[in-house]
C-alpha cells in the first residue's frame, strides 16, 4: 500500500494565481485599515484557495511481480557436432533448475534453430521477438546457451539486464575446412579458368600436417587426386569441356578426430559458352541456296566463316589459263590437312567429287568426324550421281545411301514420330501438321544409321542425324532449304531448323538426344529428362546424406518429361535414371554452420560487455547465481549475476478529497464569523 498527495485545480493556475494575489491584497489593506480580524480573514481566503487546487490522497494497492529471465537455447545445425546437443541440453536443465529454485523468478526457455535460406543461427533476433513479448522492467538477466556462433549480429538488441554466454563444445575440439576463394560464373570452352582454393584446419588441430589430398571431380565423374598444402591458397586451372552448366565438387577427405566433414567439400557451377563457332563452308557450285547459307551464317557475329566455292569446275573448257582463275591459290590443303581440326563444324553445300579435294583430305574429314568433329551435308542432285560423296572416304560414316533417284516435285517436309521426340526438330511443327512452304526436290536415299528425323515425299527420309565416333554428322536430302528463307509460300523455320542443327553437332547439352538435367529454386528442385524411348523408369536422387529415393516422372510431351523433389538438405544431389546421370547442387556444400565450427565467444563478446554479462563453459559445470546491482559488472569468478527487478503491479487506486465542498463551507463561515465578532468587540 503507497499513498501520496494529489492536486486536481478546478480552475487554471494562471486564474487561482490571481485570486490568490487579491485574497493577499486584501489582508494587507485590512492590516493596514487596523482591523484586527485581518488574519482570520487571509486563513478564510487560503482555504478557498486550497479547494481550488482540489487536493486528494491517492492510494495505491499493488502486488509484487517476479523477475523474468529469458534462456535461450541454441539447436542450430552446428550444435549437433560431436556431443554438444547432449552437453547444451544437460547444461540447459541444470540452468533451469537453479533459475527456477530463485525466489520470485520466471523462466522463459527459447529454442532457436537453423534460420531460412542457409541464414544460419539467427539467435539475436530470436531475442529481439522474447524482449517485445515481455516487460523489460521485469527482465532480469538473459542466458544464450550456444556455440557463440551467431550469424545475425545486425540485429543487437538494447539490453535491459545483462546477458551471458554458456559456451558449448570443449578445448581440444578441431576442424578442416575447404575454402573456394574465387570462382567465375562463366568460362569460354576449351580455354583453362583458375580457380583459387584454400584448405585451413580451426581450433586445435594435431601438428606435424602439411599436406592434404584434394579430389576434383567434374559433374559427377571419376575424381582426379591431388596433393595440395595446408592453410595456403592455391590455384587449380579447369578447362570446360562442354557449354552449359559444368558441376565442379572438390573435397578433402575427412581426418581423424575432426567436429565434420560437412565443410570438407564445395561445389562450383560455372556456364560453359563458346567463344566463336568457327565454320567452314565447302560450296560445290553456285546456286541459290549457296548465297543463303552464307548470308545465315554471316548474320551471326559469333560465326567465324571460310567459304570455300568451285566457280569453275575442272571439266569446263573454256580457253581461260589456270593461272588466271582466282587472285590467289585457296589453301585447300592448309585447310582440310593443317588445321581441319580448328573448325567446329564443316558444311558440304551441293559437293560432288571433282578431283579438287583428293581423296586424302576427304579421308582426314572423315577422321576429323570420328575424332569429335561434326559435318553437314546438304545433298543436291550431285548426292546421286556417281560423283556422289557417298562413293568417297565420307561414305563410310554418312547415315544414308542415296539410290541414284532424284525425286523432282513439290511436297511439304514433315517431322517424323522420332523427330518429335528429337531436341533438333521437336517443337518445329505444329500439333494439325506443318504450315510450311514446300521445297521442289529430294534425294532418295537409304537411311544406313542414326535416326531419321524429317521426311519428304512419300514419308522418304528428309533429314538424318547420327554419332560418329566422337563427332556427329547430318545428312539433308534437299538442296531446297533455301525456299524457306525467300518465304516461298509462307516459308518455313530454316533459321531455328539450322541453327538447332548447328548446336546439335557442337554437342550443347540443351539439345542432347539423353539428358537428365535439373534446376533450383530454394530447396526445389524441377528434374527435365528427355529421351528417344517411349517410356522412361524411374528416377534415382542420392542426397548428401547418401540416402536413395525414387521419383516418378510425367511425361509433358513426346519425349520430354518431368518432376520436382523437394531436397531435405543443403549439398549435392546425383540423379540417375535409365544410365543418365545428373548432379545439381543445392545451395554451398557446406551450409553456413559449417563455415566456422570451433565454438567462441568473439562473435558475441561486444554484446556481452555492453551488458556486463560474462561467458561460462559448459565443461566447467553450472555456474553460481548472484544478484548485482543494476550498472554493476554481472560476472565473476565461477558466478554470473542477475538484476532484481523488484517490479509490482497496480490492483487498485482510491481518491479521498482532503477539502470536500462541506469541510471548505464550515471553515470559510466559522472564520468569517470570527472576524467579524472579533472586529465587532473591539
Amino acid at each position: 500500500m503507497t499513498a501520496e498527495i494529489t492536486f486536481d485545480p478546478l480552475l487554471s493556475l494562471t486564474l487561482i494565481a490571481v485570486l490568490a494575489a487579491v485574497v493577499l491584497g486584501a489582508a494587507v489593506l485590512a492590516w493596514a485599515r487596523g482591523l484586527s480580524g485581518w488574519a482570520l480573514r487571509l486563513l478564510a481566503g487560503l482555504v478557498v484557495l486550497a479547494a481550488l487546487a482540489g487536493p486528494s490522497l491517492r492510494q495505491e494497492q499493488r502486488a509484487t511481480l517476479s523477475d523474468i529471465v529469458l534462456m535461450l537455447v541454441d539447436q542450430s545445425a552446428s550444435q549437433t557436432l560431436a556431443a554438444r546437443a547432449q552437453q547444451t541440453q544437460a547444461a540447459a536443465d541444470a540452468l533451469e533448475a537453479a533459475l527456477t529454485a530463485r525466489p520470485n523468478t520466471e523462466v522463459r526457455r527459447i529454442t532457436v534453430g537453423d534460420g531460412a535460406d542457409n541464414s544460419g543461427t539467427q539467435l539475436l533476433s530470436a531475442l529481439n521477438a522474447a524482449l517485445a513479448e515481455e516487460p523489460r522492467a521485469r527482465i532480469a538477466g538473459v542466458f544464450a546457451l550456444s556455440d557463440g556462433r551467431v550469424h545475425d549480429l545486425d540485429q543487437v538488441p538494447d539490453l535491459p539486464a545483462p546477458m551471458h554466454l554458456l559456451q558449448s563444445g570443449v578445448e581440444g575440439d578441431w576442424d578442416r575446412r575447404l575454402i573456394v576463394e574465387n570462382a567465375p560464373a562463366f568460362a569460354i570452352l576449351g580455354e583453362p579458368v583458375v580457380l583459387s582454393l584454400r584448405v585451413e584446419d580451426q581450433g586445435n588441430p594435431p601438428p606435424g600436417i602439411g599436406l592434404v589430398e584434394l579430389s576434383l571431380s567434374v559433374d559427377g565423374e571419376a575424381p582426379f587426386v591431388t596433393a595440395v598444402p595446408l592453410g595456403q591458397t592455391f590455384e587449380v586451372p579447369i578447362t570446360l569441356s562442354h557449354g552449359g552448366r559444368n558441376v565442379i565438387q572438390f573435397a578433402v577427405p575427412e581426418a581423424a578426430g575432426e567436429l565434420t566433414a560437412r565443410n570438407n567439400a564445395a561445389i562450383v557451377q560455372i556456364n560453359g559458352v563458346r567463344d566463336r563457332l568457327r565454320v567452314l563452308l565447302v560450296s560445290g557450285e553456285p546456286h541459290p541456296g549457296g548465297r543463303t547459307w552464307r548470308n545465315l551464317l554471316k548474320s551471326d557475329s559469333s560465326v567465324d566463316l571460310v567459304h570455300f566455292t568451285i566457280l569453275r569446275p575442272p571439266e569446263k573448257q573454256d580457253g581461260v589459263p589456270v593461272a588466271e582463275l582466282s587472285l590467289i591459290a585457296f589453301p585447300t590443303r592448309e585447310l582440310f590437312l593443317e588445321k581441319i581440326d580448328d573448325f567446329d563444324l564443316i558444311i558440304f553445300d551441293r559437293y560432288k567429287r571433282r578431283g579438287i579435294l583428293p581423296s586424302i583430305y576427304l579421308e582426314n574429314v572423315r577422321r576429323y568426324v570420328s575424332d569429335g568433329g561434326a559435318v553437314l551435308v546438304a545433298a543436291g542432285p550431285d548426292f546421286a550421281s556417281a560423283d556422289s560423296l557417298y562413293r568417297s572416304p565420307l561414305g563410310t560414316i554418312l547415315p544414308g545411301r542415296p539410290t541414284a533417284r532424284v525425286i523432282d516435285e513439290g511436297y511439304q517436309p514433315e517431322v517424323t514420330d522420332l523427330g518429335q521426340r528429337h531436341p533438333v526438330t521437336a517443337g518445329l511443327q505444329a500439333p494439325d501438321g506443318p504450315d510450311w512452304g514446300r521445297w521442289m526436290r529430294q534425294v532418295q536415299l537409304v537411311p544406313e544409321a542414326g535416326s531419321v528425323v524429317m521426311s519428304g515425299v512419300d514419308d522418304e527420309p528428309l533429314l538424318i542425324l547420327d554419332r560418329v565416333g566422337e563427332g556427329r554428322i547430318a545428312l539433308l536430302a534437299s538442296d531446297q532449304a533455301w525456299l524457306w528463307d525467300r518465304g516461298f509460300e509462307g516459308g518455313g523455320p530454316q533459321l531455328e531448323l539450322l541453327r538447332r542443327l548447328a548446336h546439335w553437332m557442337m554437342k550443347e547439352p540443351e539439345l542432347e538426344e539423353e539428358t537428365l538435367s535439373a534446376s533450383a529454386v530454394g530447396q526445389e528442385m524441377r528434374i527435365l529428362r528427355r529421351t528417344l524411348g517411349e517410356e522412361v523408369g524411374p528416377l534415382s536422387i542420392t542426397t548428401p546424406a547418401g540416402e536413395v529415393v525414387d521419383v516418378e516422372m510425367l511425361q509433358t510431351g513426346p519425349g520430354s518429361y518431368e518432376a520436382t523433389f523437394e531436397g531435405p538438405e543443403i549439398g549435392l544431389y546425383r540423379l540417375n535414371q535409365d544410365d543418365v546421370e545428373a548432379v545439381i547442387g543445392l545451395g554451398p556444400a557446406a551450409p553456413r554452420e559449417f563455415e566456422e565450427t570451433i565454438a567462441s565467444a568473439t562473435p558475441l563478446a561486444p554484446l556481452m560487455a555492453e551488458a556486463r554479462g560474462g561467458v561460462w563453459l559448459m565443461e566447467e559445470g553450472t555456474p553460481r547465481l548472484r544478484d548485482v546491482r543494476p550498472g554493476r559488472p554481472a560476472a565473476g569468478r565461477g558466478w554470473l549475476g542477475l538484476t532484481p527487478r523488484e517490479a509490482t503491479e497496480t490492483l487498485a487506486v482510491t481518491r479521498l478529497p482532503l477539502m470536500p465542498p462541506w469541510l471548505v463551507m464550515l471553515l470559510v463561515l466559522g472564520l468569517t464569523l470570527a472576524a467579524w465578532l472579533r472586529e465587532g468587540r473591539r
